[in-house]
């Protein structure tokens, strides 16, 4: 049940994170140097997430049956620190923000 649960958060987590990545590559579409960019980012991410839950937990059969939860647990919160990075290319930065670089100004 507490694998289950935290399998079904995680999901939820990357759902969020898939919908977030669309939403920057649909508001970056004309721009091909960004696009190149932004993807070559989300791919290093990927690597990186997955060799953080592997150094998390290196020697699985030392965790029993929680591994799946812990890991779970692992997943959703590089996930979610994920979708707040993702999420700046959305909300956009203050405006006269010199270091903004591909971040839209929000003006707020």
């Amino acid at each position: 049940g507490l694998n289950q649960c935290a399998s079904n958060s995680a999901k939820g987590a990357d759902a969020e994170l898939n919908r977030i990545y669309a939403k920057v590559l649909a508001a970056n579409a004309s721009d091909t140097a960004f696009l190149e960019k932004f993807k070559a980012a989300q791919r290093a991410w990927l690597v990186f997430r997955d060799a953080q839950i592997a150094a998390r937990y290196p020697s699985p059969a030392d965790y029993g049956s929680v591994l799946p939860m812990c890991e779970s647990g692992e997943y959703e919160q590089l996930t979610r620190d994920r979708i707040k990075q993702l999420n700046a290319w959305i909300k956009g930065t203050e405006e006269g923000d010199v270091c903004a670089g591909s971040y839209p100004m929000s003006g707020r």
